[in-house]
């Protein structure tokens, strides 16, 4: 089981095929990833591409519990010298609790336990 960042989505929206393969296989993306996402679709496109996305990967979506997001928070102070996104170190934090890989291509957390490297 893989846990997907918004880098991942990102890649899958422009195509690219090393990350393709990524909603083939078990994945979940958590609410707050997605939320993020869907952020990043309306503000680069538009209303239209965002919904698509987001009615397209609702099945793979799962919430995220207020105390997941209170550890991603002490993660994102405790490593203040990287330039961590909260998003994305709620999904690693998530991905660490639920025994998954945390699949991105964010080079701020290459080399992280658990976390699938793709670039």
């Amino acid at each position: 089981m893989k846990c997907l960042d918004t880098y991942a989505l990102v890649e899958i929206n422009n195509g690219n095929p090393k990350f393709a393969d990524l909603l083939n296989e078990e994945a979940i993306i958590t609410d707050i990833i997605m939320a993020e996402f869907y952020g990043y679709l309306y503000r680069k496109y538009d209303l239209k591409t965002a919904d698509y996305w987001h009615k397209r990967l609702s099945f793979f979506c799962k919430p995220v519990s207020r105390d997941t997001m209170i550890k991603a928070v002490r993660f994102k102070v405790d490593n203040n010298k990287k330039n961590l996104s909260f998003f994305d170190c709620v999904g690693y934090i998530f991905a660490i609790e639920n025994g998954m890989k945390f699949v991105t291509g964010d080079k701020e957390f290459r080399n992280k336990p658990g976390v699938e490297f793709v670039s």
